[in-house]
């Protein structure tokens, strides 16, 4: 699904996914990305919900989000508080939702102009 033919604020969004793919700024990825709207995309190393470890959410603390969204997939799937709790102790607001709503969430977020940082596993 296409979100945005054009990125209004200049900065990086989520403009498309499907199976097996997600789109930032036009650009297709076929892998996992952390996506803010400061900085490139970068490749996350959690392909599926079930990988978040602790560790790989304390790596999101990086950017100083006000709020992280996590896209698990085609379906939501909720972490337990052991694989946020880095996150959740820097006061770190988290969202986890779907991969498609996650995008949209994403977007909406950037557009308003928050520190928002989306890490987000393919559909």
């Amino acid at each position: 699904m296409k979100l945005h033919l054009a990125n209004p604020r200049n900065g990086y969004t989520l403009t498309g996914y499907g199976v097996g793919f997600l789109a930032v700024n036009g650009t297709r990825y076929d892998h996992a990305l952390v996506v803010t709207p400061e900085s490139p995309p970068i490749r996350w190393s959690v392909d599926a919900a079930s990988a978040l470890t602790a560790e790989a959410a304390g790596l999101l603390l990086a950017s100083a989000p006000e709020i992280v969204i996590i896209g698990t997939g085609s379906t939501q799937i909720f972490p337990g508080p052991a694989q946020l709790r880095p996150l959740i102790e820097a006061g770190i607001g988290v969202e986890i939702m779907n991969t498609p709503a996650a995008c949209r969430t994403y977007n909406v977020l950037m557009g308003e102009g928050r520190r928002v940082l989306a890490a987000i596993c393919l559909p």
